[in-house]
């Protein structure tokens, strides 16, 4: 975009990774972006070690013959336990065991989606993600409860069951492993995941137990309405176990959440409360969307400017942003809840989105004073130099690790701001 003798350009850059470009040169020809996208962690080969590929190569047939042996033992043990016979009506026992595994792939496609579309959720807010999973594992409990009263719909009733439920592990064992990390606080990961397991084995063995005595009572057994009442009343609880059971958890790292709520103290108090109040304070349940003030990240640069692309508006904001990695704007200015807009430049970090949440929760205080937006955010600006060095001072006083800050940049769209003129 041009304006008199001011450029800006808006582009998108690949960058190609020096580290073992000869052994993945071939490999990034042969695959397709969509697809590397999809089944590869972001930033790869750099974002993990040199022999991930090798192994997730090996490990992909492994797992497609483990599977194949698993659909042949499903038709034997439904043999073994009265659906046909090895020397009987073999052909139904076949159409059980296809019905059965389709089932199963049916709900294996759910964790394959999961995986490949959602991978980059998990680290910033594995609370939610291993909340909302048990969500969805409960919804999929449900089409399964119902299979007896509609059996001429088994499949399709069990397929939804399983799928639902394979969405709900495909959030659950990502978050799980973020929580595993986050317990391992001597690098003893490995010994964290054994003695989880050992945790998880013995519930396993007690929940059986008395779930075995429930089903042996008289009154289950013989009325499928106190079946699904003792469900949903065992499945309630569980759900509101698994909140108290998240809500203890207590993270040094800083996700978009415990951002808003550092610089919301910050800016109304000059405070910047410890990691443990900070956890306390965390909303699991609650959407960046409905949280305040409103705020867009990644907007492109039209909307920002509203369609109106004036060299007077652009160049502006340019002065105004010169000195920073974002740009902000306004959109419903005037408002009692405007919604703010970020766009970031090329070289923005975690510490610009910090710094953009700082400014816009300034503006969010200081709404009574607005009068010419321009204005208004060159007294946000001000703020932010004088009031941004105290906040990651106090942060460091209260404990919290700015390496550790994981709110992330978005991807897309990638603004590249450079204003070759140099008054500009």
């Amino acid at each position: 975009m041009s304006v008199g003798n001011s450029k800006m350009e808006i582009r998108l850059e690949k960058h190609e990774s020096s580290v073992n470009a000869v052994e993945n040169e071939h490999a990034d020809s042969l695959i397709p972006q969509a697809v590397r996208d999809f089944v590869l962690p972001a930033g790869f080969p750099e974002s993990v070690t040199v022999d991930y590929l090798e192994y997730m190569l090996l490990q992909f047939p492994t797992n497609v013959t483990g599977w194949i042996c698993h659909v042949l033992v499903t038709s034997s043990l439904l043999k073994a336990v009265g659906v046909g016979s090895f020397t009987g009506t073999s052909a139904a026992a076949s159409a059980a065991a296809i019905r059965w595994v389709s089932k199963d792939g049916i709900g294996a496609f759910g964790r394959l989606l999961i995986g490949g579309r959602f991978g980059t959720l998990f680290d910033d807010d594995p609370k939610k993600w291993r909340m909302y999973a048990d969500f969805i594992g409960s919804a999929g409990s449900i089409f399964e409860l119902i299979t007896p009263l509609y059996p001429g719909y088994f499949l399709p009733l069990a397929s939804l069951g399983n799928l639902a439920k394979a969405v709900a592990r495909g959030f659950k064992d990502p978050s799980f492993r973020v929580i595993q990390n986050h317990f391992a606080e001597s690098g003893n990961l490995g010994e964290v995941a054994a003695k989880e397991e050992v945790w998880e084995v013995g519930s396993q063995l007690i929940g059986l137990s008395i779930g075995v005595l429930i089903m042996d009572t008289s009154g289950v057994k013989s009325s499928y309405l106190t079946l699904t009442l003792t469900w949903l009343s065992v499945r309630l609880l569980h759900l509101w176990l698994r909140y108290q059971s998240l809500s203890v958890l207590k993270f040094r790292t800083i996700n978009l959440k415990r951002g808003r709520i550092l610089v919301r103290s910050h800016v109304a108090q000059h405070t910047v409360p410890g990691y443990i109040v900070c956890n306390e304070e965390e909303n699991i349940l609650t959407w960046e969307r409905f949280l305040h003030p409103q705020i867009s990240f990644g907007v492109p640069m039209e909307r920002m400017l509203g369609g109106e692309e004036s060299s007077e508006m652009v160049n502006r904001l340019l002065k105004l942003y010169k000195n920073e990695k974002y740009v902000l704007f306004v959109e419903q200015f005037g408002s009692r809840e405007p919604k703010f807009l970020v766009a970031f430049k090329e070289s923005a970090t975690s510490i610009s989105v910090l710094r953009s949440l700082w400014q816009a929760h300034w503006l969010q205080k200081n709404l009574q004073n607005q009068d010419d937006v321009f204005s208004w955010l060159e007294d946000s600006i001000l703020a932010l130099e004088l009031g941004f060095t105290d906040f990651l001072e106090q942060m460091e006083r209260a404990s919290w690790d700015r390496n550790q800050i994981i709110v992330k940049v978005p991807k897309e769209p990638v603004l590249v701001s450079e204003y070759l003129n140099q008054d500009v």
